[in-house]
């Protein structure tokens, strides 16, 4: 919890620093705009005059500074209309054969200058444009950054998970190893001594039960390899082994269609899935209710889902039920989901979220495979 803690306050503090840097930038780059904007238009103001300055000159009028001001403007788009709204002049326009159009665009704008009888319509300058989006090409790439800053986050949070798991789950296995191997020894050694004692058999599938559950964290530590399977039968496993397991007052209906539904999986590791769903489910209804289990074929895909009529979880808690250490029991490590996702999706490239849940009503769980 403290590491996802960790990563939920990392990635608020890099989106807020976009925010931040995207505001300012934009705000920046506003004024900046709109200072450069008020410049260009006195530049305009001053053109123009210096055109009509030329328009009305006589012989004796020195034209210089004139035509240092007209020919000096390399950079803002202009076309001169006379008073017939024909075009008279026009400067820093590329495609001349769009002149009107850009006329109209100008005077539509309200960039224009009145000089005599002539019209002067100008546009911002290429530089002024360009200035004018930079702030959304940077938001852009700040938004990227923050992307891989986050994806890079998680990555790194899933690979230190999976290392917990292998590391774990390897040693698991290898610590319940030898005192599984003795018990199965003793078990062997009472059933010598007492061989119709009616106890030792439910002994000996105890015992049998626990290497299974070895055999499982050995998998886990390691990438297990899929065979084709009755899915049919792993719920049939699973139904058995609660039954013997759990209180009469817990009802357990399987619905299997007649036929059986072969996938590719690790049968112990499903099992194991399967099991996890009806504990809790178990533990929901406080040992007292109904466990529904569904196997059914839908649009190409095998879909298991686990029902019961428990307490339901919370809207607020359902995103978090598959995340490594939260639970809601008092005694809970909050790792059965969590190892269940990871069967399910990471070895099986399945899926599995909660598909339905109410309070006071229970939870549905839907396996997609």
């Amino acid at each position: 919890m403290q590491w996802t803690d960790r990563i939920r306050q990392v990635k608020i503090l890099l989106v807020l620093a976009a925010i931040v840097i995207a505001v300012t930038s934009l705000l920046v780059s506003h004024y900046l705009v709109k200072d450069l904007s008020k410049e260009e238009h006195k530049k305009m103001e001053v053109w123009a005059q210096a055109l009509h300055v030329l328009n009305h000159a006589d012989d004796n009028t020195d034209l210089t500074l004139v035509l240092d001001v007209i020919q000096g403007n390399t950079t803002i788009p202009i076309i001169v209309l006379n008073s017939e709204g024909q075009i008279d002049d026009f400067r820093n326009i590329e495609d001349t054969t769009r002149l009107e159009y850009y006329a109209q665009e100008m005077i539509q704008s309200g960039d224009t200058i009145h000089v005599g009888d002539q019209l002067v319509c100008y546009d911002e300058s290429v530089l002024l444009k360009r200035l004018s989006q930079y702030p959304y090409w940077q938001l852009g790439i700040v938004m990227v950054f923050v992307v891989v800053a986050i994806f890079a986050l998680l990555s790194s949070k899933k690979a230190e998970q999976n290392k917990v798991w292998v590391g774990l789950s390897k040693e698991t296995a290898h610590q319940l190893g030898t005192p599984i191997s003795s018990l199965m020894a003793w078990v062997e050694i009472l059933k010598e001594n007492h061989p119709n004692d009616e106890l030792i058999p439910e002994m000996d599938k105890d015992v049998k039960r626990l290497e299974r559950i070895a055999e499982r964290f050995s998998k886990i530590g390691s990438l297990p390899e899929p065979k084709e399977g009755s899915m049919n039968e792993v719920l049939t496993h699973v139904v058995e082994y609660m039954r013997h397991r759990t209180s009469d007052k817990v009802e357990i209906i399987c619905n299997m269609p007649d036929h059986d539904v072969k996938v590719m999986m690790n049968a112990s590791l499903f099992e194991w899935v399967i099991e996890n769903l009806c504990k809790n489910a178990v533990d929901a209804m406080d040992g007292s209710g109904q466990i529904d289990l569904t196997l059914m074929e839908e649009g190409g895909h095998v879909v298991i889902e686990v029902a019961d009529n428990g307490k339901g979880i919370r809207k607020k808690d359902i995103r978090n039920v598959f995340t490594p250490g939260f639970t809601t029991k008092q005694r809970g490590w909050g790792l059965g989901l969590s190892l269940a996702r990871r069967i399910v999706e990471d070895y099986h490239k399945g899926k599995i979220f909660v598909k339905s849940s109410e309070l006071g009503k229970g939870t549905t769980f839907r396996i997609e495979l």
